[in-house]
């Protein structure tokens, strides 16, 4: 008489193709020579992450924690964060290692999912925002704000703009990535053109258990862009006749005889 299997040997197989997922590490330095002992090793980083929630599948790309791209499995190519990597995002290479992570990733979420819910310890992470400038400011000239969220677990959210408390249209995609230690971080981006009287707020809701940060931006120690160009001239002034007068003097104290005893 055949024996049931239990479940740990049936997900076995399943879970053996943990080690064929391509994975985030730090790719081990090669010898180098003793003049070169102290150049700095880079990681770049490819991870992906399934999930119940949305994204339920995302993969993302860093180079020394600086998240470079993600994926959209929709349109099967890479979203650069930043417009000076699109030039990167058409790279195909790895295109048969991505369909195995959809595939895989599938088979977690559908077969070995539910057959481990509540089975396993969930984690949360209450998720911190901060929101600065990308430029430095200066009224009347284009920005960016950038919204950075920090402490999440799971990558679930969503990510709205408010300006004087009215919603913002036409925010760019918002950005996941994992971090080393797999807590996951966020940017959300907005670009703008600031005036003293602006209120910004970036909204953050984390979809697994509705937990909303808030966080605000004001102009602060800011001036116009005009009036910050004639300080900084007047600075610049101020110091070139000071270094003239200390120059002067240093001459005039050289040049005097020495006295003798």
């Amino acid at each position: 008489m055949d024996h049931a299997r239990s479940p740990g040997v049936q997900l076995l197989p399943l879970l053996q193709l943990l080690w064929l997922l391509p994975h985030s590490r730090a790719v081990p330095a090669a010898p180098t020579a003793a003049w070169r002992d102290g150049a700095r090793n880079h990681t770049f980083r490819h991870t992906v992450f399934c999930q119940n929630g949305s994204p339920s599948m995302a993969l993302t790309e860093t180079y020394d924690e600086d998240q470079l791209f993600s994926f959209d499995f929709s349109r099967n190519t890479r979203v650069p964060r930043l417009p000076e990597f699109a030039g990167w995002a058409q790279d195909q290479g790895d295109a048969s290692a991505i369909v195995f992570d959809k595939g895989f990733c599938e088979i977690m979420t559908q077969e070995v999912g539910p057959k481990l819910d509540g089975k396993i310890p969930v984690s949360r992470g209450l998720p911190v925002a901060e929101v600065f400038t990308m430029k430095p400011l200066e009224f009347g000239k284009p920005n960016t704000l950038v919204c950075f969220i920090s402490n999440l677990f799971p990558p679930t959210l969503t990510v709205s703009w408010e300006h004087q408390e009215t919603p913002v249209e036409g925010v760019s995609p918002t950005f996941v990535s994992a971090t080393e230690g797999l807590i996951f971080q966020a940017f959300s981006y907005l670009n703008f053109t600031p005036e003293p009287s602006d209120l910004f707020s970036c909204i953050v809701t984390h979809e697994i258990d509705r937990y909303t940060a808030v966080a605000y931006w004001v102009p602060q120690n800011s001036m116009p862009s005009d009036l910050l160009e004639n300080v900084l001239c007047g600075v610049a002034f101020g110091l070139g006749l000071l270094g003239l007068i200390v120059g002067t003097v240093l001459i005039i104290y050289f040049q005097k005889p020495c006295s003798g005893e």
